[in-house]
Protein backbone atom coordinates (compact mmCIF):
# COMPACT_ATOMS: atom_id res chain seq x y z
CA UNK A 1 0.00 0.00 0.00
CA UNK A 2 1.40 3.18 -1.01
CA UNK A 3 1.55 5.95 1.08
CA UNK A 4 1.62 9.87 0.96
CA UNK A 5 1.41 13.00 1.77
CA UNK A 6 1.46 16.67 1.01
CA UNK A 7 3.63 19.29 2.86
CA UNK A 8 3.15 22.89 2.32
CA UNK A 9 6.09 24.97 3.41
CA UNK A 10 4.69 28.35 4.01
CA UNK A 11 6.10 31.22 2.95
CA UNK A 12 6.10 32.90 6.34
CA UNK A 13 9.01 30.00 7.47
CA UNK A 14 10.84 29.79 4.77
CA UNK A 15 11.99 33.40 3.60
CA UNK A 16 12.80 36.55 5.84
CA UNK A 17 9.62 39.03 5.54
CA UNK A 18 11.44 42.07 6.04
CA UNK A 19 14.19 41.35 3.51
CA UNK A 20 13.22 40.83 -0.37
CA UNK A 21 13.97 37.79 -1.55
CA UNK A 22 15.97 35.84 1.12
CA UNK A 23 15.65 32.34 2.38
CA UNK A 24 15.39 30.95 5.61
CA UNK A 25 18.05 28.27 4.34
CA UNK A 26 18.85 26.61 7.71
CA UNK A 27 14.96 26.15 8.34
CA UNK A 28 14.77 24.92 4.41
CA UNK A 29 17.63 22.09 5.39
CA UNK A 30 16.09 21.23 8.54
CA UNK A 31 12.62 20.69 7.11
CA UNK A 32 14.25 18.48 3.67
CA UNK A 33 16.25 16.68 6.25
CA UNK A 34 12.68 15.38 7.58
CA UNK A 35 11.47 14.55 4.00
CA UNK A 36 14.24 12.75 3.52
CA UNK A 37 13.76 10.76 6.55
CA UNK A 38 10.48 10.22 5.45
CA UNK A 39 11.24 8.83 2.06
CA UNK A 40 13.68 6.19 3.53
CA UNK A 41 10.28 4.87 5.34
CA UNK A 42 8.52 4.94 1.95
CA UNK A 43 6.48 7.49 2.31
CA UNK A 44 6.01 9.51 -0.33
CA UNK A 45 6.40 13.32 0.11
CA UNK A 46 4.60 16.23 -2.25
CA UNK A 47 5.91 19.51 -1.46
CA UNK A 48 4.23 22.96 -2.03
CA UNK A 49 5.89 25.92 -0.67
CA UNK A 50 4.83 29.39 -0.18
CA UNK A 51 6.15 32.93 -1.48
CA UNK A 52 7.12 34.77 1.35
CA UNK A 53 9.30 38.14 0.52
CA UNK A 54 10.18 36.29 -2.73
CA UNK A 55 6.50 36.82 -4.67
CA UNK A 56 4.69 38.97 -1.94
CA UNK A 57 6.35 42.18 -1.99
CA UNK A 58 6.32 42.86 -5.22
CA UNK A 59 3.12 41.00 -6.19
CA UNK A 60 1.39 43.18 -3.31
CA UNK A 61 3.32 46.48 -5.05
CA UNK A 62 1.96 45.55 -8.32
CA UNK A 63 -1.62 44.41 -7.31
CA UNK A 64 -1.00 40.96 -9.43
CA UNK A 65 -3.58 39.84 -7.70
CA UNK A 66 -6.05 41.82 -9.02
CA UNK A 67 -5.54 40.61 -12.80
CA UNK A 68 -4.34 43.12 -15.32
CA UNK A 69 -4.61 47.21 -14.33
CA UNK A 70 -4.56 49.19 -17.47
CA UNK A 71 -1.84 51.98 -17.20
CA UNK A 72 -1.22 51.02 -14.20
CA UNK A 73 2.21 52.36 -12.90
CA UNK A 74 4.54 52.92 -10.36
CA UNK A 75 6.94 55.90 -9.80
CA UNK A 76 10.75 54.87 -8.98
CA UNK A 77 9.76 51.27 -9.45
CA UNK A 78 12.54 48.95 -11.42
CA UNK A 79 9.36 47.53 -13.62
CA UNK A 80 7.90 49.61 -15.69
CA UNK A 81 4.79 47.52 -15.97
CA UNK A 82 2.63 44.63 -14.27
CA UNK A 83 3.31 42.72 -17.18
CA UNK A 84 7.44 43.02 -16.24
CA UNK A 85 6.42 42.88 -12.49
CA UNK A 86 4.90 39.11 -13.79
CA UNK A 87 8.06 38.06 -15.22
CA UNK A 88 10.13 39.25 -12.16
CA UNK A 89 7.64 37.36 -9.90
CA UNK A 90 7.89 34.00 -11.87
CA UNK A 91 11.70 34.36 -11.86
CA UNK A 92 12.29 35.31 -8.16
CA UNK A 93 10.18 32.19 -7.46
CA UNK A 94 11.77 29.94 -9.57
CA UNK A 95 14.84 31.41 -7.76
CA UNK A 96 13.18 29.93 -4.07
CA UNK A 97 12.46 27.03 -5.71
CA UNK A 98 16.05 26.61 -6.50
CA UNK A 99 16.87 26.93 -3.01
CA UNK A 100 14.22 23.75 -2.04
CA UNK A 101 15.33 21.60 -4.35
CA UNK A 102 19.18 22.03 -3.81
CA UNK A 103 18.61 21.51 -0.29
CA UNK A 104 16.58 18.46 -1.15
CA UNK A 105 18.98 17.01 -3.42
CA UNK A 106 21.77 17.56 -1.00
CA UNK A 107 20.06 14.50 0.76
CA UNK A 108 20.32 12.83 -2.16
CA UNK A 109 16.61 12.69 -3.34
CA UNK A 110 15.67 12.78 -6.79
CA UNK A 111 13.26 16.22 -7.54
CA UNK A 112 10.77 16.88 -9.94
CA UNK A 113 10.11 20.82 -10.16
CA UNK A 114 6.84 21.73 -11.63
CA UNK A 115 6.82 25.69 -11.81
CA UNK A 116 2.83 26.35 -12.18
CA UNK A 117 3.10 28.93 -15.05
CA UNK A 118 4.23 25.81 -17.15
CA UNK A 119 1.48 23.79 -16.52
CA UNK A 120 -1.46 25.59 -14.69
CA UNK A 121 -3.96 27.93 -15.81
CA UNK A 122 -7.01 29.78 -13.90
CA UNK A 123 -7.01 30.41 -9.93
CA UNK A 124 -9.12 28.79 -7.48
CA UNK A 125 -9.28 25.13 -5.91
CA UNK A 126 -10.61 24.09 -9.47
CA UNK A 127 -7.60 25.77 -11.42
CA UNK A 128 -7.01 24.40 -15.04
CA UNK A 129 -4.03 21.54 -15.07
CA UNK A 130 -3.51 18.28 -14.24
CA UNK A 131 -1.79 17.21 -11.57
CA UNK A 132 -1.24 13.44 -12.69
CA UNK A 133 2.44 14.79 -13.31
CA UNK A 134 2.62 14.70 -8.87
CA UNK A 135 2.65 10.66 -9.53
CA UNK A 136 5.67 8.58 -8.76
CA UNK A 137 6.23 4.88 -7.97
CA UNK A 138 9.48 5.91 -6.43
CA UNK A 139 9.72 7.17 -2.71
CA UNK A 140 13.49 8.91 -3.32
CA UNK A 141 11.45 10.85 -5.98
CA UNK A 142 10.06 13.89 -4.44
CA UNK A 143 7.76 16.59 -6.22
CA UNK A 144 7.83 19.82 -5.39
CA UNK A 145 5.73 23.15 -6.75
CA UNK A 146 4.89 25.87 -5.21
CA UNK A 147 2.81 29.34 -5.44
CA UNK A 148 3.11 31.21 -8.94
CA UNK A 149 1.86 33.75 -11.18
CA UNK A 150 -0.58 31.84 -13.93
CA UNK A 151 -2.10 33.00 -16.89
CA UNK A 152 -6.05 33.78 -16.65
CA UNK A 153 -8.48 32.52 -19.56
CA UNK A 154 -10.42 35.88 -18.94
CA UNK A 155 -10.32 39.74 -18.96
CA UNK A 156 -8.08 39.25 -16.35
CA UNK A 157 -4.92 38.13 -18.31
CA UNK A 158 -3.13 36.55 -15.15
CA UNK A 159 -3.89 35.86 -11.38
CA UNK A 160 -1.82 34.22 -8.64
CA UNK A 161 -2.44 30.23 -7.91
CA UNK A 162 -1.88 30.16 -4.51
CA UNK A 163 -0.23 27.30 -2.73
CA UNK A 164 -3.01 26.54 -0.69
CA UNK A 165 -5.09 25.84 -3.86
CA UNK A 166 -2.26 23.52 -5.43
CA UNK A 167 -2.68 21.40 -1.89
CA UNK A 168 -6.16 21.25 -2.11
CA UNK A 169 -6.21 19.87 -5.33
CA UNK A 170 -2.98 17.89 -5.32
CA UNK A 171 -4.29 15.98 -1.90
CA UNK A 172 -7.91 15.48 -3.33
CA UNK A 173 -6.97 13.73 -6.91
CA UNK A 174 -3.42 12.06 -6.17
CA UNK A 175 -4.26 8.44 -4.52
CA UNK A 176 -3.42 7.20 -1.65
CA UNK A 177 -2.57 10.91 0.25
CA UNK A 178 -3.48 10.14 3.83
CA UNK A 179 -1.96 13.44 5.13
CA UNK A 180 -1.87 16.81 4.48
CA UNK A 181 0.39 18.99 6.65
CA UNK A 182 0.99 22.99 6.54
CA UNK A 183 4.03 24.10 7.86
CA UNK A 184 3.78 27.41 9.00
CA UNK A 185 6.17 29.98 10.78
CA UNK A 186 5.92 31.49 14.40
CA UNK A 187 2.67 30.19 15.54
CA UNK A 188 2.26 25.96 16.45
CA UNK A 189 -0.94 25.74 14.65
CA UNK A 190 -4.27 27.83 15.32
CA UNK A 191 -4.92 29.97 18.08
CA UNK A 192 -7.48 31.63 19.97
CA UNK A 193 -6.28 34.87 20.21
CA UNK A 194 -3.76 36.86 18.43
CA UNK A 195 -0.52 35.54 18.22
CA UNK A 196 1.35 38.11 20.22
CA UNK A 197 -1.31 37.41 23.21
CA UNK A 198 -1.23 33.77 23.27
CA UNK A 199 -0.09 31.23 25.80
CA UNK A 200 0.14 27.18 25.38
CA UNK A 201 -2.92 27.08 26.88
CA UNK A 202 -4.72 29.08 23.60
CA UNK A 203 -3.66 26.40 20.83
CA UNK A 204 -6.93 25.04 19.35
CA UNK A 205 -5.98 21.50 19.02
CA UNK A 206 -9.08 20.48 16.63
CA UNK A 207 -10.74 22.72 14.77
CA UNK A 208 -14.24 22.74 13.29
CA UNK A 209 -16.34 25.41 11.52
CA UNK A 210 -17.90 26.27 14.60
CA UNK A 211 -14.31 27.01 16.56
CA UNK A 212 -13.20 30.58 16.58
CA UNK A 213 -9.34 31.72 16.09
CA UNK A 214 -7.06 34.17 15.28
CA UNK A 215 -4.43 33.53 12.80
CA UNK A 216 -0.82 35.17 12.44
CA UNK A 217 -2.23 36.81 9.01
CA UNK A 218 0.45 39.44 7.30
CA UNK A 219 -1.62 41.57 5.89
CA UNK A 220 1.09 44.08 5.01
CA UNK A 221 2.15 41.35 2.34
CA UNK A 222 0.29 38.61 2.05
CA UNK A 223 -1.96 38.48 -1.63
CA UNK A 224 -3.22 35.26 -1.54
CA UNK A 225 -5.90 34.97 1.72
CA UNK A 226 -3.69 33.85 4.43
CA UNK A 227 -4.81 31.53 7.36
CA UNK A 228 -8.46 31.87 6.35
CA UNK A 229 -7.32 30.23 2.96
CA UNK A 230 -6.01 27.72 4.77
CA UNK A 231 -8.63 26.54 6.87
CA UNK A 232 -10.96 27.04 3.98
CA UNK A 233 -8.79 24.67 1.79
CA UNK A 234 -7.90 22.25 4.54
CA UNK A 235 -11.42 21.95 5.63
CA UNK A 236 -11.95 21.27 2.29
CA UNK A 237 -9.41 18.32 2.45
CA UNK A 238 -10.41 16.86 5.21
CA UNK A 239 -13.64 16.08 4.33
CA UNK A 240 -12.77 13.74 1.82
CA UNK A 241 -11.21 11.95 4.76
CA UNK A 242 -7.35 13.05 4.76
CA UNK A 243 -5.83 14.29 7.73
CA UNK A 244 -5.18 17.51 7.46
CA UNK A 245 -2.73 19.15 10.18
CA UNK A 246 -1.11 22.57 10.85
CA UNK A 247 2.35 22.92 12.89
CA UNK A 248 5.17 25.05 13.36
CA UNK A 249 7.31 24.48 10.86
CA UNK A 250 10.16 25.01 13.07
CA UNK A 251 9.90 22.19 14.63
CA UNK A 252 9.81 19.80 11.58
CA UNK A 253 10.24 16.76 13.93
CA UNK A 254 6.31 17.10 13.96
CA UNK A 255 5.69 16.28 10.58
CA UNK A 256 7.55 12.58 11.22
CA UNK A 257 5.66 12.52 14.55
CA UNK A 258 2.11 12.37 12.70
CA UNK A 259 3.18 10.40 9.81
CA UNK A 260 4.38 7.93 12.76
CA UNK A 261 1.29 8.26 14.57
CA UNK A 262 3.23 9.52 17.66
CA UNK A 263 1.99 12.48 19.67
CA UNK A 264 2.96 16.10 18.13
CA UNK A 265 2.04 19.57 18.84
CA UNK A 266 -0.31 21.64 16.36
CA UNK A 267 -3.84 21.53 14.83
CA UNK A 268 -6.17 19.33 13.13
CA UNK A 269 -8.54 20.26 11.29
CA UNK A 270 -11.64 17.97 11.27
CA UNK A 271 -14.13 17.17 8.56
Amino acid sequence: MVRRIVVKFGGALITKKDEQSVAHTEIIRNLCSVVHSLTEENIHVIIVHGAGSFGHLKAKRWRLNEGLIADLHIVGDACRSQVEAVAEVRQDMLELNSIVVAELESFGLKVCSHPPHTWATNLGPRFSGSVDRFLTTDPATVHVTFGDVVDVDDERVFGILSGDDLVARISLEVPHVESLIFAMGGVDGLLRVPPSEATELDLIAEWSPDVEYQGLHQSDIDVTGGIGLKINRGHLVAQSGIGVHLINGEHPDRIAAIVRLQSWRGTTILP
